[in-house]
């Protein structure tokens, strides 16, 4: 049996169709599974051990070469992937995304069965019409990692485990110890992460009150150290030089499996609703979430140990990108209970 999972990306909504992944290998273990899934996330999926083969979508990549005129380079890119996608025919497809970007690869790919939500799913983008088995829609307001189980119950693969399995090897652990090494970080002191930056700017708390988390944190005798990815690095900087105290950062120099051993390895990670806080939860680390325009309910860290802060006001969740009412859901967020927070979950883990 052949079987090819589509879902391209996020990191977080990657993250989430983990446990659907091992559901499927623990039904059909002899079959070949393989999964569609965009560059920023293939890390994720590559090398898990229930995964034959991983298609990685250059689709960012191509879309830059048409807009820089290099039409013939974006035409071969896309013509060879998908002729790369259409050398195995699968007995079951399922486009477990839901967007117009993977129903184009559900409508080229080669398939018996075409699963997936059918009309009336949240932001589906007219994706149904490309499956030749839609599936009756589920509620929004349950977690992202449950709709994707409720998808295979729908088509008889029943499965409540909820096991990520994250391709993280002794490599990537050994990298991220001489990295905390060299940044001076003792290892007797419990280790807290914090991954303030965002791609929302709705998101986004205060850098300052990230500066002052920070070294309250270093005051009751922790260790801290800032994750993100290249892009975020100017902003940690500034956090940092905020601070009084010395806290490391591993900004711009981790992949996500690098990542995902890092967060291994802390007593607490303190995010915003990002990629990265999935990843966390993933592993099984204790997350301080800072919720604002989003519902904790339906992207959360997924699992127990956890705190949700958030502020009671009726605007939130607005899921907006945009804000033009004072950011009021974000700036509620106090540092102090920021910090309670951080130092209640990570007890379990110090």
């Amino acid at each position: 049996m052949n079987i090819l999972i589509v879902k391209t990306s996020a990191i977080g909504d990657v993250i989430h169709t983990l446990p659907a992944l091992n559901a499927l290998r623990r039904k059909y273990p002899d079959a070949r599974i393989d999964w569609l899934v965009e560059e920023a996330a293939a890390d994720l999926v590559i090398g898990h051990k229930a995964l034959d083969t991983v298609l990685v979508s250059r689709r960012k990549a191509w879309i830059r070469d048409l807009k820089q005129g290099r039409v013939l380079a974006a035409y071969r890119g896309f013509a060879d992937f998908v002729k790369k996608l259409r050398e195995t025919e699968y007995d079951l497809l399922i486009d477990f995304q839901g967007l117009l970007k993977s129903g184009i690869f559900v409508g080229l790919a080669r398939a018996t069965r075409k699963v997936g939500f059918g009309k009336g799913m949240e932001h589906a983008e007219c994706s149904y019409l490309f499956l030749n088995e839609p599936i009756p829609p589920v509620n929004m307001d349950q977690h992202a990692a449950i709709r994707e189980l409720l998808l295979l119950k729908a088509i008889g693969i029943e499965s409540e485990e909820i096991v990520f399995d994250l391709p993280v090897t002794d490599e990537q652990r050994g990298k991220i110890e001489h990295l905390l090494a060299a940044e001076g970080i003792d290892p007797a002191k419990p280790l807290v992460a914090i991954n303030p930056m965002t791609t929302w700017e709705t998101k986004h708390w205060r850098n300052d009150r990230f500066a002052r988390v920070a070294d309250a944190l270093l005051d009751k005798g922790m260790a801290v150290v800032f994750s993100g990815g290249p892009q975020d690095v100017r902003g940690i900087e500034e956090i940092r030089g905020a601070m009084t105290g010395k806290a490391a950062s591993l900004a711009g120099r981790t992949t996500l499996k690098d990542l995902a051993a890092l967060y291994e390895r802390v007593a607490v990670l303190i995010t915003t609703d990002t990629g990265p806080m999935h990843l966390a939860a993933a592993t099984g680390a204790p997350v301080v979430a800072l919720f604002g325009p989003t519902a904790p309910w339906r992207t959360g860290p997924f699992g127990e140990g956890h705190r949700i802060l958030r502020a009671d006001i009726a605007c939130s969740p607005c899921l907006k990108k945009q804000c033009d009412r004072g950011h009021a859901c974000m700036t509620q967020i106090t540092v102090d209970q920021v910090v309670q927070a951080a130092l209640a979950v990570s007890k379990g883990r110090s």
